[in-house]
């Protein structure tokens, strides 16, 4: 697990591509990121399912009550699959961007 701090946003990318270790830490260590916004960087994983995604589902919805963004990253997936819930998106630039328009959103106050 890597761990990269850029301004107010922190990505979380797995390494070893060991989904079940990775969401083990994530979760075990989420009260140290959840004050900023949060990037799920799962690119090098090919082998995911919506299934998989929607653990993070808990660790989303508090970040969304916390005013913070929450967004996962996967390469290869149908995203008209996954849940209206989270945040999914192909690569790190988009999610990138959907924490910009989302920080903009809250500061105009919707």
């Amino acid at each position: 697990m890597k761990v990269d701090q850029k301004g107010h946003t922190v990505t979380i990318k797995d390494t070893q591509r060991d989904f079940k270790s990775f969401f083990d830490n994530v979760t075990q260590q989420f009260k140290t990121y959840e004050k900023q916004n949060v990037i799920i960087d799962l690119s090098a994983n090919s082998n995911l399912s919506e299934s998989d995604l929607k653990l993070f589902l808990p660790l989303s919805k508090q970040q969304k009550k916390a005013k913070k963004s929450f967004v996962i990253v996967v390469s290869e997936l149908d995203f008209n699959a996954v849940s209206d819930k989270l945040t999914v998106v192909p690569s790190l630039l988009e999610a990138h961007d959907i924490i910009e328009m989302e920080e903009i959103e809250r500061d105009l106050g919707f």
